[in-house]
């Protein structure tokens, strides 16, 4: 299967990693990124690695570095500090996902605690389906994915939800309008079990690494 989220892995100035994405033309995204959040058109998606100590500001570098590349058109950025050459997949029909896991910091969403600092350690998901998604649809596909990654932090034992800075992409066709993204949708469904792949694979991993 011809895969559209096999990323390139590409250096930065400063010689730490970054995943880089070209989507296809005529794609458009929901995005938590620091640079193209919302739902816009995109050309390209790029996930940073940066240190944990990380003080430079975030729009400035993400576009600095779209220009580096020569990525034209709108696009999204994502930062974290996992591994991102340990990044991991998942599939299901042509429903697919990428992400990056790093678990220093693991919480729970609704948890009283608000005393950890934000840090950068992150699990960054970049998503595909490939279908057209009306608005409504794109919205509900960012709340199945997510269940689907606290299922797989679950299943593989984390004590969290996900971490502070935990972001998501879910790229799509700009032509079509189908109104559901819900867990029990057609892709809604397909894009839960890539998900839960690629973050339950990424969870394993990680804790084996930190042992």
């Amino acid at each position: 299967m011809f895969s559209i989220l096999q990323p390139t892995v590409a250096d930065q100035r400063d010689g730490r990693p970054m995943l880089m994405w070209s989507m296809p033309e005529g794609t458009r995204a929901i995005s938590t990124g620091v640079v193209g959040g919302g739902i816009n058109p995109c050309r390209w998606v790029v996930n940073v690695r940066v240190e944990y100590e990380y003080h430079r500001d975030p729009v400035e570098h993400l576009t600095g570095l779209a220009a580096d590349w020569h990525l034209a058109g709108p696009g999204t950025g994502l930062l974290t500090a996992a591994r991102l050459k340990d990044f991991t997949t998942g599939t299901d029909g042509d429903a697919e996902c990428v992400t990056t896991v790093g678990l220093t910091h693991p919480v729970y969403a609704a948890a009283p605690d608000h005393s950890a600092e934000w840090a950068p350690g992150t699990i960054n998901t970049v998503c595909w389906v490939p279908v057209g998604l009306s608005d409504a649809a794109l919205v509900n596909t960012v709340v199945t994915a997510t269940e689907a990654k606290t299922q797989a932090m679950i299943d593989a034992g984390i004590a969290g939800t996900g971490t502070p800075s935990d972001a998501i992409v879910v790229c799509c066709p700009q032509d079509g309008d189908e109104p559901y993204g819900g867990p029990r949708s057609q892709w809604g469904q397909r894009l839960a079990n890539a998900v839960y792949q690629a973050t339950f694979a990424g969870s394993v991993q990680w804790l084996r690494k930190a042992q």
